[in-house]
């Protein structure tokens, strides 16, 4: 029987500090010494994001490749993991399957064992998919909102517009000209790409997909 540890960050900066992975590893060695055992290996995944199925993490899935039956993996919590409560039920069934023991400490410890300990790991890998989904609504949003109030959320600047120090978003003279001006001559029934063609020719970088975009915000009130 090998003991295998399994600990995952999900951002850069954990990864650099170290002291999540490190608080994991403890706790890992700890239910390795309750079993009386030690921890032959521990796998770790940095910077990785826990929507990533653990077969698609680089660790995940060297620690998954080494399993054999009569072995255990110990990880401190459900979302350490797993990314949704059929990606934890279906692993689940594969280590039940293969005759690997799982433990979660977040969940008191074997959840491959008893009828109970199953029962409550269906329940928390369906209320932890739920959270992150909630979250996820929340940032939308979130975006959305700040969306409608003008706000700059990241990424390029639109098309007729400039960010201002406080991360709001005003009109830029200029190219709210060249915007009138590629209405117009879309209502003469120029193309795309001629539109396009015109204004590099002006000294605007824009492309005819662009064109499309910044004409639909015009006619919607939005910023491209």
């Amino acid at each position: 029987m090998a003991v295998y540890g399994y600990t995952r960050v999900s951002t850069v900066e954990q990864a650099e500090d170290g002291h999540s992975l490190e608080t994991q590893r403890r706790m890992i060695e700890g239910q390795a010494t309750i079993l009386g055992k030690t921890v032959d290996r521990i796998f770790t995944d940095r910077a990785v994001s826990g929507g990533r199925p653990l077969d698609k993490r680089p660790q995940g899935q060297v620690m998954l490749d080494i399993l054999q039956r009569g072995d255990a993996v110990i990880a401190t919590k459900l979302d350490r993991m797993f990314r949704s409560a059929s990606d934890a039920i279906q692993m689940l069934e594969q280590f039940k399957n293969r005759g690997v023991s799982l433990f979660l400490l977040d969940l008191g410890g074997d959840v491959t064992g008893n009828g109970v300990s199953q029962m409550v790991f269906t329940i928390m890998s369906a209320v932890a998919q739920f959270e992150r989904e909630r979250i996820a609504e929340r940032i939308a949003e979130v975006k959305e909102t700040q969306r409608r109030k003008g706000r700059y959320l990241g990424g390029i600047t639109p098309f007729g517009w400039r960010v201002t120090d406080d991360g709001g978003l005003v009109e830029d003279p200029g190219q709210q000209r060249a915007i009138d001006r590629m209405a117009e001559m879309r209502d003469y029934g120029k193309s795309l790409r001629v539109i396009a063609d015109i204004m590099k020719a002006d000294g605007f970088s824009i492309s005819h997909a662009g064109v499309v975009r910044v004409l639909k915000a015009r006619e919607r009130g939005e910023a491209a």
